[in-house]
């Protein structure tokens, strides 16, 4: 897929009409709730603290993740909610988003080092991007996770 195929929007909430925010949603459920058969209540409050970044292929929603303020779920920025859409996927678009993720939280939180709470077996394809492991492997929602800083 060449980049110029794929438009990133980076947007707070309030910023975000009901027809962006609802693919969001579409997706979040269908790869955390339904695909990993994780019960959870995914709109958990963060989203009103949270900047989106949507990456768009056309009018289709390619992949997601929302950045959590610091101060609201960790100490500093916290990436989560990281996903590509299941028609997207090998294309090379969640290295893309994580791209365009961290040079977005370099702007706006310069300095900062970035937190993530990653699921165990992307550990590898995060610390490619520089995070490093700072916990012990812990479950939530079942699935084993490692919360990994970048500095």
């Amino acid at each position: 897929m060449q980049r110029a195929e794929l438009r990133f929007q980076w947007a707070r909430l309030e910023d975000l009409s009901a027809v962006e925010f609802h693919a969001a949603m579409v997706q979040r459920e269908a790869v955390f709730v339904v695909e990993q058969n994780c019960v959870y209540p995914d709109a958990d409050g963060y989203d009103l603290q949270c900047w989106h970044l949507l990456a768009w292929v056309g009018d289709q929603l390619a992949a997601y993740l929302r950045v959590t303020d610091p101060g609201s779920k960790y100490p500093e920025p916290s990436l989560g909610r990281v996903l590509t859409a299941p028609g997207f996927r090998g294309q090379g678009l969640g290295q893309l988003l994580l791209t365009e993720a961290l040079a977005r939280n370099a702007q706006t939180w310069p300095g900062q080092p970035n937190r993530i709470s990653a699921q165990q077996y992307l550990l590898k394809f995060y610390q490619g991007f520089g995070f490093v492991p700072v916990s012990a492997v812990y479950l939530e929602d079942n699935i084993p996770h490692v919360e990994m800083l970048k500095s």
